[in-house]
């Protein structure tokens, strides 16, 4: 069933906060202390899970970060992972970690208060990047990546690196995002936002039980957006579907429950930490995004998808034309959004061998 591509999308792994893992894949938890946000909040336990495959080497140069997208967790990069694929961890020392707000990492659901619920502040794509940085820092002591590879919100985090610690990384690849949300996005953003605020049971987030309308509500929202408008006009769902199931089924798929298990809150934390981001804001750049693009120091491989209605194609290259070193490849896909998170078989070998060759390049 869809199910399926949404389980793909958003990874929910069972492992408790600070599981001692050795295995590939095990999250757990780096928590920094009275951690200051960029509006001011201090968090009082700031927590950042994340999980690992691979070995770091004894030069440490051979790690790679991968930042999670929209409510994913440390698992959400696994098609580019394997002895088959791009990031192969006999080669590679690979970190994947979770934004704030996903319901693992400090998030308004499992903050006690005063950051319970809607208290809890708008971290930036800018905080979730300086609190990784300590992670990479304190844990394993790194001063430089080999790369950053992001999706979606990972992208943007990816971006955000570029222009923050533009020494840190050798190579940079953003694959469905772009390095600010234009106004279009905002505009859906908001709309998916909107669509949980007016139940009446989610009582400007201080509700007893998740506002279930609003929930349905935000998933139809956010499905119209998802994918290609041929992708349901050539019922591509079906490769992800039982025989027999209709379109109906697939709607309702994603309008009944289409992040199952998610808060309400954290959903909308997460949102408004995606819109509120630019990397023209970081300190320096006085809201010029050009200007911050222009500062990119290392190879960027942007690829975005050429039917990605969040983050449309003639969005990366308007800002492709501010980046030095940047080598715009679009993919080539009919699956929209999720194109750049290898949801079918065709996107994840194009992603696959076009990263791992631009990771080879000298």
């Amino acid at each position: 069933m869809i199910r399926a591509l949404i389980a793909f999308l958003f990874v929910a792994a069972a492992l408790p906060p600070g599981a001692a893992a050795a295995k590939d894949g095990d999250r757990r938890a780096f928590v920094i202390h009275d951690f200051k946000l960029e509006n001011g909040a201090i968090l009082p336990e700031a927590r950042v899970m994340y999980a690992t495959y691979g070995t770091l080497n004894a030069a440490r140069d051979n790690a790679i970060l991968l930042p999670s997208h929209y409510m994913a967790d440390a698992h959400g990069y696994e098609w580019l992972i394997g002895s088959d694929k791009a990031l192969d961890p006999a080669k590679y020392f690979i970190v994947a970690t979770e934004l704030f707000g996903n319901g693992k990492s400090s998030s308004p659901s499992n903050t006690p208060e005063p950051f319970h619920g809607p208290h809890f502040p708008v971290a930036t794509i800018r905080d979730n990047v300086e609190a990784v940085h300590r992670l990479l820092g304190e844990t394993f002591h790194l001063a430089h990546l080999r790369a950053v590879i992001g999706f979606s919100m990972g992208g943007e985090q990816a971006f955000q690196w570029a222009v923050s610690h533009p020494d840190f990384a050798d190579r940079i690849v953003v694959t469905s995002a772009t390095a600010r949300a234009w106004p279009a996005g905002i505009v859906r953003l908001r709309s998916e936002i909107a669509a949980i605020e007016t139940d009446p049971v989610f009582a400007k987030g201080d509700y007893k039980e998740q506002p279930r309308a609003g929930l349905k509500a935000f998933g139809a929202v956010w499905a119209a957006w998802l994918f290609s408008p041929q992708w349901w006009r050539d019922e591509l769902w079906r490769s992800y579907s039982k025989p027999g199931t209709t379109f109906d089924d697939v709607y309702e798929g994603f309008h009944q429950d289409f992040i199952p298990g998610a808060d309400a809150n954290d959903l909308i934390l997460q949102m408004r930490t995606w819109e509120k981001h630019d990397v023209g804001t970081t300190p320096g750049f006085n809201g010029d995004t050009k200007r911050a693009l222009a500062s990119i120091k290392v190879p960027l491989l942007y690829m975005p998808s050429e039917t990605d209605m969040y983050f449309p194609v003639g969005d990366a290259h308007y800002e492709a034309q501010f980046i030095p070193h940047v080598t715009l490849m679009p993919i080539p896909s009919l699956w929209g959004h999720t194109a750049g998170a290898a949801s079918n078989p065709a996107d994840g070998k194009f992603l696959n061998d076009k990263i791992a060759a631009f990771l080879a390049a000298k």
